[in-house]
């Protein structure tokens, strides 16, 4: 993943709700498969497994956040760890079919976390955060963002 799609992954974690966060979560796991399949077809085999890492990590975090008392969150739980084992066993075998299962799964997940998405409007999980402004300015054809604070003292609040 590119050190700019981190910082859009980090702005839009900082001022998104909670089902924006599953949305956000779903999306990058299907990027960290998207790259360890690139990695594999090229045979960089270290590059694919680090890449399979991080999409266990943001896994796990799909895992630990599911709330199991409902049987929506049981069935949910029970295909991430499916999702975890596949992953594990696509680092092993090299098997991108493996891999481009598991992302199927995921882009069928966040297309329906988009539907919710959209009926979803509650406050954002972080407060006190910056705001960022973003705008053609300075550059005719550059996109320059500012971020203006009233405080160093920002995100969640104990």
């Amino acid at each position: 993943m590119t050190q700019e799609k981190k910082q859009e992954y980090t702005l839009r974690i900082t001022q998104a709700n909670k089902t924006q966060m599953i949305t956000i979560l779903y999306e990058m796991v299907i990027d960290y498969i998207c790259d360890a399949k690139a990695a594999m077809t090229l045979a960089q085999y270290d590059i694919a497994d680090r890449n399979l890492g991080y999409a266990q990590n943001v896994v796990d975090e799909l895992i630990r956040s599911v709330n199991r008392k409902y049987e929506l969150g049981r069935l949910l739980h029970r295909l991430y760890i499916f999702s975890k084992k596949e992953l594990t066993a696509a680092g092993v075998q090299k098997s991108v079919n493996r891999l481009s299962k598991v992302e199927q799964n995921f882009r069928a997940l966040h297309a329906a976390y988009k539907e919710i998405e959209n009926e979803d409007t509650s406050a954002p999980t972080m407060g006190n955060i910056q705001t960022v402004y973003a705008g053609l300015t300075y550059g005719k054809y550059s996109l320059n963002e500012e971020v203006a604070s009233s405080s160093y003292n920002r995100g969640f609040m104990a």
